[in-house]
């Protein structure tokens, strides 16, 4: 079968001495301090929600929520039985063990914390959040791609792709494909949603829009995505993925339907702030 050759990139970008900076760390970094930088940007074109403070002290609260979900959902979805036999390797982060979903409900739990300490309508918070985390998503799968890992099953499409822990067959970069679908596409479906007035004064409809969108997505590429080893394929032939994808779409299609049919938001200003973002 025709295949292309994997392009060996060292997983560690910097290591000065024993300290190590992978890939995979620095796509976290680049996603959070883009997206944040994007929302500042989107809260000087939107009725002004939040304030730069605001937005700054978010980033801290969406952090904590990616880490401690991403972390959590990651046991509990995808590997419960190995941390309950060695619950000692839970904090071990460095070794890997991520989950999109658990991490999507961590900030979502940061989000509703957040927008009532703070008195901001929790929408809207969503909305913010939501235009900026295609941005992390797309850095994050180029980096599971430099990594060799999530890939996708074996093919025979000319573009496949001979990973070095995934056999000698070529398979689907389904990294690429979610880099393409959840990062890029849901990105400039979402900048093009932002630019009109009746989307921005209607929180809820933009991150509706992320969370329908990102479902369907993950659906999609799990038809070409390898499943974990450790839980293969559920109920119906289905992935995890796709499981928890489903109540994705349902709520993400829910919420565009209800912020639809609401009155336009009351904004609180901050012409000040605005002007010196």
């Amino acid at each position: 079968m025709l295949s292309l050759a994997f392009p060996a990139i060292d997983p560690i970008a910097i290591s000065i001495g024993p300290i190590a900076i992978r890939w995979y760390a620095l796509a976290y970094i680049a996603g959070l301090l883009l997206g944040w930088k994007y929302v500042v940007y989107y809260c000087t074109k939107t009725p002004n929600i939040m304030s730069k403070r605001d937005v700054d002290d978010l980033l801290f609260w969406a952090t904590l929520g990616v880490i401690l979900g991403g972390r959590l959902g990651y046991i509990l979805f995808y590997n419960l039985d190995y941390y309950l036999e060695n619950p000692a390797n839970i904090l071990k982060v460095w070794q890997g063990g991520m989950a999109f979903h658990g991490g999507f409900m961590g900030v979502i739990v940061a989000i509703i914390l957040f927008a009532r300490k703070r008195g901001i309508s929790i929408l809207a918070v969503l909305d913010a959040a939501a235009v900026a985390t295609p941005i992390g998503l797309f850095f994050g799968r180029i980096a599971n791609f430099i990594n060799g890992e999530l890939f996708g099953r074996t093919t025979d499409v000319a573009w496949g792709i001979v990973f070095p822990n995934g056999g000698p067959e070529p398979r689907h970069p389904s990294q690429l494909y979610e880099a393409a679908l959840e990062g890029l596409i849901l990105f400039v479906v979402l900048f093009v949603l932002s630019r009109s007035a009746f989307v921005r004064h209607r929180p809820g409809i933009l991150g509706g829009t992320f969370v329908a969108g990102y479902g369907i997505s993950r659906i999609i590429v799990e038809f070409f995505r390898q499943p974990d080893a450790q839980l293969g394929f559920l109920a119906g032939g289905a992935t995890m993925g796709q499981l928890l994808s489903v109540p994705m779409v349902l709520v993400g299609v829910g919420c565009i339907v209800y912020a639809m049919k609401s009155a336009p938001i009351e904004t609180r200003q901050h012409p000040k702030e605005a002007e010196a973002a």
